[in-house]
């Protein structure tokens, strides 16, 4: 006999299963700043701008910069996100749900 299972969405499980482990907060923010460095990484090779061209417009270092699009660096403030995205000619948009 198959289980029935109630409609939900992907992952809803899994998520469920961070929750009950503590980890949904911690894996939720490193996945948001996995995406946006992706993001702003393809913005940049979309438009030609390299690495040291980014960091001017930053107003910050070459070594700085490598870490807003380093995915594994959780510790960038959401105003550098913010002008970062400005530069490339997107919004950064955060939202409470």
């Amino acid at each position: 006999m198959t289980k029935k299972v109630e409609k939900g969405y992907p992952g809803q499980y899994f998520e469920d299963f961070l929750k009950e482990q503590g980890e949904f907060e911690d894996t939720t923010e490193r996945a948001v700043k996995r995406v946006l460095a992706y993001q702003l990484s393809e913005e940049m090779k979309k438009q030609g701008i390299s690495k040291v061209e980014m960091a001017r417009r930053l107003r910050t270092s070459r070594s700085q910069l490598s870490r807003v699009l380093d995915p594994q660096n959780d510790r960038v403030s959401i105003g550098v996100l913010v002008r970062a995205a400005d530069i490339v000619g997107r919004k950064l948009r955060l939202e409470l749900t």
